[in-house]
Order: structure tokens, then sequence, then C-alpha cells
């Protein structure tokens, strides 16, 4: 049997158009005035919260390896088809055991589709963003690091920031940028303000040890440096996956891959590998971009793959 631990992983790991569209008219402000939702899980000790940003809808042309027409088939039978395309929600998760707040990912604030909300979801657990202690950064596209730097300032000033060396090196080299197509841009802009703003980022090197029960993951593809989050404890596990899955076209579709994916072939290869172990094993799955709150399981079904959303509400 294949095992989905941080070994098996770490073993299992590879060493156009433009979003200005979903740049939205709608402030953060007003997308954040409404209650947030919430959904926590328990793994042994721990408390996981998914918390909303916000959401943006990506075009059915954004999907390379599918058809515009076989995309939003697949989003009509799946009763999730929209005239704008394929709705992202951007979830992010936090991670409590009583001694430390760890955040995974800060969502685009504002600076994609309809967003902005974290603050208020943290807010409603009765959190402060300067009471929490790490966040793990799973890549640094802009709808993962947007909340680190709101309107030019360091956002959580407590925290430690963990990333991977490669996504650092990547996004803040000035030849990379110079390039690289216009979607990207705000990323490269952004990445550099993380690293200007936070003197507490620890560039780190693939699989990691965050704290007791929560280590860092190698799911490269995405983006050079795209990492994952496992916690585990008491016999109990979740791994957060971040853009290793999206809505729609996965995991039924291994090989359609993403217009921002930087490394379609890794990427691919990673989801043919993690798919059907995650599948065997019915392993709990946490992933950014899918349907709130993100908490799922990859089942076989007559010979494909789904998703099947988690069993979250009292759980605590």
């Amino acid at each position: 049997m294949i095992d989905l631990s941080r070994r098996a992983l770490a073993l299992g790991a590879l060493g156009a158009g433009a979003l200005s569209f979903l740049t939205s008219n709608t402030s953060a402000a007003s997308v954040a005035s409404s209650a947030p939702p919430l959904a926590q899980v328990k793994i042994g000790r721990f408390t996981v919260t998914a918390l909303p940003d916000g959401y943006a809808d990506m075009p059915y042309s954004f999907f390379p390896g599918r058809s515009v027409e076989q995309v939003e088939q697949a989003a009509q039978a799946q009763f999730m088809a929209r005239p704008s395309g394929v709705r992202f929600l951007f979830n992010q998760y936090l991670i409590e055991d009583g001694d430390r707040r760890i955040l995974v990912d800060a969502g685009p604030a504002g600076t994609l589709g309809q967003s902005g909300m974290l603050p208020q979801a943290l807010a409603a657990l009765g959190l402060r963003r300067d009471q929490i202690d790490a966040v793990i950064v799973t890549h640094m596209h802009q709808d993962h690091i947007g909340g680190l730097v709101t309107d030019g300032r360091n956002n959580f000033p407590n925290a430690e920031l963990y990333i991977d060396r490669r996504d650092v090196g990547h996004w803040t080299d000035a030849a990379k940028q110079g390039a690289a197509p216009d979607y990207l841009q705000p990323s490269f802009r952004l990445s550099r303000e993380v690293v200007r703003l936070y003197p507490r980022l620890q560039a780190i090197d693939g699989q990691r040890q965050i704290s007791r029960g929560v280590s860092v993951v190698d799911l490269t593809g995405h983006t050079p440096g795209h990492i994952g989050v496992r916690i585990e404890d008491a016999g109990q596990s979740l791994i957060m996956v971040s853009d290793m899955l999206f809505p729609v076209v996965h995991p039924s579709a291994i090989d359609a891959n993403f217009l921002l994916e930087q490394d379609h072939a890794a990427a691919q290869a990673m989801r043919a590998r993690f798919f059907p172990r995650a599948a065997e094993q019915g392993a709990l799955i946490a992933a950014t971009h899918m349907p709130f709150p993100g908490l799922g399981r990859i089942v076989s079904d007559r010979g494909s793959l789904r998703w099947q959303p988690a069993d979250w509400a009292f759980q605590v």
C-alpha cells in the first residue's frame, strides 16, 4: 500500500490571456460586509478552520489540455456552470493546537475577483492578524500572498513566514519578471513586497517540520516551489494541497492544467501520482479553490476519480 506520508510524498515529488478582467469593481470592504462562513474539523489535538477570502470566476479557456467546450460541459454536468466561467474560491486554513496559530496562505485581499474577507473571517473567531504566530505560503501567486501586504504593509507583524526557497528565488528574479506575461506581473510585484516587508521570512528547502504535527510537503509543478501542508496527530491526518486540485476539471482529468501553472508536465505527473493514492487511502484533503470549505476526498467511482465533499459540520 502506498502511504501518503511526508516521506512517501517526498519520494514521489518531481526534483494566454490576461487576468485583468478578474480585478473587481467591488471593493474588498463591500465583499467583507457580509458575515463570512466558517467550517472546522478536528485532527487529533488540532482544530483546523477554513476561512474564506472571496472568489473569482475563471474563463473556460483557462484550462490547457481541455477545450472551452469540454470544460463548460463538465461544469454543466456538475451543476457548476456560470456565464463567467469556473468559480474559484479562495480558502485559507487556520491551524490551532492551543499553543500556536498557523495560517496557510493569506488570499488575494481584493487584488482578484471579489475578495478581502479574511480579516473579517479571523475576527469572527475573535482573532486579529497580529495574533497569528506563523504563515505558511504554499506558493507566491497573488491569490495566496495578497493579504500579506495589503496597502503596502506587513499585515501579520508577529508571524514567522515560511515559503519554499525555489518560489522566493523565482518570484524575485528581475529577468524572469521581464520575460513573464502580463497576468503574472502582480505576483512578481507582490512577492517583492513580501520579501521587503517580512524580515522573519524563512526560505525553506523541500520537506520541513514547522511544528510538532505540522509539516511541509513538496508538490512542485504549479510553481517551482509549490508546497502542501500535512497535519497529523492521534492517528488522524489532513493534507492541504493548495493548487494541485481545481474545481470542475479535477480529479477526473489529471491531464487538465490551469493557465498559471508554470510546468504543466510536472503538475500532471504530481497529480497522476497523488490522486490515485489519495483515493486508495481515503485521505482527507483541503484544496484552496474547491467549493467552500474545500475539504473533501478523492474517490474512485466506476473506474474514474471524483471529488467527494467531506462531512465537516459539527465535527469540533
